[in-house]
């Protein structure tokens, strides 16, 4: 049953690399522009303070917009933007592109729950001891609610996982091209085990680390 798995084996690590940098990038944009929009949304919503209705709602209605597509059909949707930024429709990093696009909106929405599970007291007290809106920022909001961000990149971690296996479908390459090519259209159903094997310990350690960190973290 598993006599195609040698012959794939280095494809399989070439497969897991372009996922991994599938992840990369599209975490790295979440955390660097996702996670500045969160705070944003947070601070410009009821009761905070930066309250402003209008652009509250307008950003709110954007993040939702954008998170409210079914992920194949915003890869498919993106191709001519993808082409824009990276010259290509096919291959991991053009796979990024879209992966980048879904990835701000969800991880700003996660960074706004996660805020928002802060002590309202803790805010008020920083305010009372005149504390910038940047500081309160950093050493109030982020301090507390670290392990709950730690938490959330992990969930979008293992959410984004799934979704660079999808963009194998569209010759986005990692594991989810590796396992259409071979255990699809070649019906070789080991080496789609071995595909699903893989995404499944890959999780596990993610989802490991994320909670062992968050753990260290939280100091409640």
């Amino acid at each position: 049953m598993f006599e195609n798995i040698l012959p794939i084996l280095p494809e399989l690590w070439t497969a897991i690399g372009q996922t991994f940098l599938m992840l990369a990038i599209g975490l790295s944009a979440a955390v660097l522009i996702g996670g500045p929009l969160g705070i944003l949304l947070f601070l410009l919503g009821p009761g905070q303070s930066l309250q402003n209705k209008p652009a509250f709602l307008i950003l709110n209605w954007l993040v939702n917009t954008v998170r409210s597509f079914p992920f194949i059909i915003l890869l498919v949707a993106l191709v001519p933007f993808t082409r824009i930024i990276a010259g290509t429709s096919i291959g991991p990093l053009a796979a990024a592109v879209p992966l980048s696009i879904a990835a701000i909106p969800y991880f700003a929405r996660l960074v706004d729950q996660c805020l928002r599970e802060v002590p309202r007291g803790v805010i008020e007290a920083a305010h009372a001891m005149g504390a910038s809106e940047l500081q309160i920022v950093w050493r109030v909001l982020v301090v507390e609610a670290r392990s709950g961000l730690v938490l959330a990149l992990t969930v979008l971690s293992v959410s984004f996982l799934s979704y660079s296996a999808i963009a194998g479908v569209v010759g986005g390459g990692g594991i989810g091209d590796l396992a259409i090519r071979y255990g699809y259209y070649r019906f070789q159903t080991d080496v789609m085990v071995l595909t699903v094997a893989v995404l499944v310990v890959l999780v596990q350690v993610i989802q490991f680390v994320g909670n062992t960190v968050a753990r260290r973290l939280d100091k409640r």
